[in-house]
């Protein structure tokens, strides 16, 4: 099983990065196969061209029809990012847009709505410096899981496995806070792709 392994963060000791890598790690103990994308460190554009949009002239430019290629054949898409302003990074919306768009995610049939992922599944971790609590009652929580995972995974016919959001990630959490939550990244791996944990 491919897996790609999608995560969006400035600085490269972040939580969000220590998720990604354990995801990948609990993934190829598996004997599965991880693609990283790093958006930061490969310095993706989110910023969506005009000849992208569907239409008469539409072609994707160069960078996504490389993420475009790397990501064919994964079986797995796994959404790791902080939520900044109650919903992710503008990077990552810009990575789904750009190379999710038409032509990968959906389109076949010349310009249909039909999805082109099916079965493939979703996953996604994220994260916030509140706890899960106040982001499930302001609604930003069942916001982002309507946005990102059942909307996206609808238009893309994506199979969504699961949501791990994890609170009060405040930077100096101690290590035993941190260590806590890669355990519960390797028991997702562990209760959606088998093996040990």
């Amino acid at each position: 099983m491919k897996h790609a392994v999608i995560f969006c963060q400035p600085r490269e000791t972040s939580f969000t990065s220590l998720v990604a890598k354990t995801y990948v790690l609990a993934v190829e103990k598996l004997g599965h196969q991880a693609i990283v994308r790093d958006l930061y460190r490969i310095a993706f554009n989110p910023c969506l061209g005009a000849e992208e949009l569907p239409g008469a002239h539409f072609a994707p430019r160069g960078d996504v029809a490389a993420e475009r290629s790397l990501l064919a054949g994964a079986d797995v898409y796994a959404l790791i990012y902080p939520l900044w302003l109650n919903s992710p990074p503008a990077m990552m919306k810009g990575y789904l847009e750009r190379v999710f768009g038409f032509g990968f995610a959906y389109g076949g049939n010349g310009g249909s709505s039909q999805p082109l992922l099916t079965g493939r599944q979703l996953i996604a971790f994220s994260s916030s410096g509140a706890p899960l609590e106040w982001v499930e009652q302001t609604g930003a929580f069942a916001a982002v899981r309507t946005l990102f995972d059942s909307y996206f995974a609808q238009v893309c016919g994506l199979t969504p496995l699961d949501h791990v959001h994890f609170g009060n990630v405040i930077p100096g959490a101690s290590e035993d806070f941190v260590q806590a939550r890669m355990i519960e990244v390797r028991a997702a791996v562990t209760r959606h792709f088998g093996g040990p944990a």
